[in-house]
This record gives structure tokens, sequence and C-alpha cells, in this order.
């Protein structure tokens, strides 16, 4: 029987930053969006280091820590649907890496925020305003991008929804914190093995970091 106060350390540090600095950018480049104005020189530069952290992400879905790299969270519809379907008063074990649910939310959420990110560069607000790569694109493209863009915000509002809905669902349905884990990078009670997360794999981060934010910085400056 494992102990509940056993702690295995499943998100590394570079994964709990990703996450939180994501989070916190999607909502200022949302914010700055909606203000506009000289805002949207802030909202671009957000918009872009938000495409860096996505290309992190990437690079680091096979280069990670154990729990950080896609083969270890492939989706699910049949697992998911069957964990809907389980009674409340079952018992569910806790979950090493993400949650079936969790699974699902984060590929959706990732993959829209990339397309937003991507599109970004090539739109303009109009008047004064525009992303770097609208000089490769004719204006109507542009035009046609910009509406895009400002439409599939709202989906990316909707997924973010939806993923906290997916990690109250965990919390109130399945009693598993998925929270308290993203910040100190352990879960208590389970039986696996503990994701890597010391110097070598935190430098390996940081080599990788700075090489997605070059790539972006050298595309949005062409």
């Amino acid at each position: 029987m494992i102990e509940a106060s056993v702690r295995v350390r499943i998100w590394d540090l570079p994964t709990r930053l990703f996450h939180w600095l994501l989070a916190a950018l999607v909502v200022f480049s949302f914010t700055t969006g909606k203000l506009g104005g000289d805002w949207l020189e802030w909202h671009f530069r957000s918009g872009y280091t938000i495409l860096s952290l996505l290309v992190f992400r990437l690079l680091w879905g096979f280069t990670g820590s154990h729990y950080a790299r896609f083969v270890n969270f492939l989706p699910s519809p049949s697992r998911t649907w069957r964990t809907l379907r389980s009674q409340e008063s079952e018992v569910t074990r806790v979950s090493a890496g993400h949650s079936d649910i969790g699974t699902l939310s984060v590929y959706a959420l990732l993959t829209v925020l990339a397309v937003q990110a991507t599109i970004g560069p090539f739109t303009n607000d109009g008047s004064f305003t525009e992303g770097p790569w609208v000089k490769f694109i004719s204006s109507a493209t542009s035009n046609r991008l910009s509406t895009l863009h400002y439409y599939n915000r709202w989906l990316v509002v909707a997924l973010t929804a939806l993923h906290v809905a997916a990690i109250a669902f965990y919390l109130l349905a399945r009693r598993e914190d998925l929270i308290t884990p993203m910040l100190t990078g352990d879960k208590l009670g389970l039986s696996a093995p503990a994701a890597e997360d010391g110097t070598t794999i935190r430098l390996r981060a940081a080599a990788l970091a700075a090489l997605a934010g070059g790539i972006v910085f050298y595309l949005v400056t062409l």
C-alpha cells in the first residue's frame, strides 16, 4: 500500500514555468488586444513570447522529462468517455501526469493557441498597427487573417474555460488535485517513477528555450 504522504516528482521545473507563463501571457494578450491603441505593440510582443513558448513546448515534448513527453500523455477519447461515465462514488486512482480529460483539453488548447500565435504576425488593426509578416502577403489576405485571428480568440477563451472546468471536475468529482502538483511539481500517494528534474535537464530546457526564442526572433525580424 502506498503511503499517502509519499511525494513523487511529476512535473519538472521547466514544464511548470511554461504552464504558468503561458497562462499569464494568454490573459495579458487577451487584455491588450481588447484595449487596442498603443497596447497593440505589447499585444504583439506577448504573442511572440507565446509563440516562443509553444516552440519550446514542442521541443520539450520530445526531449523533456518523462511526464512532459507527448508519448506519455497521448489523447484517448474512449478512455475519457469511460471516466465521465463512471460513478462519482467510485474510488479513482490518482494518476501520474495528465489526467484523461486534461490530456484532451491540453492538446486542443495548445493547437488553438499555436494557430492564434502563428496568424498574429500576419494581422493588422485596420489603421496603423500591423504584424511583421504583413509585407509578405496581400492586404486582402491580411484582412482575412485578421478576422480569423479576432474570432479564434473566442475559441481560445472557450477552450481555456474547458481546461479550467476539467481541473474543477477532477477536484470535485474525482477528488484529484491537479493544481498543487503544477505548483510544487509533486503528487502524493503515487506508485510511479519520479520525473527527472535536476541541473542537467534544467540546463537542457534553458538551451531549448533560448533556441525557441532565437527562432521566433529571427522569423519576426525578417
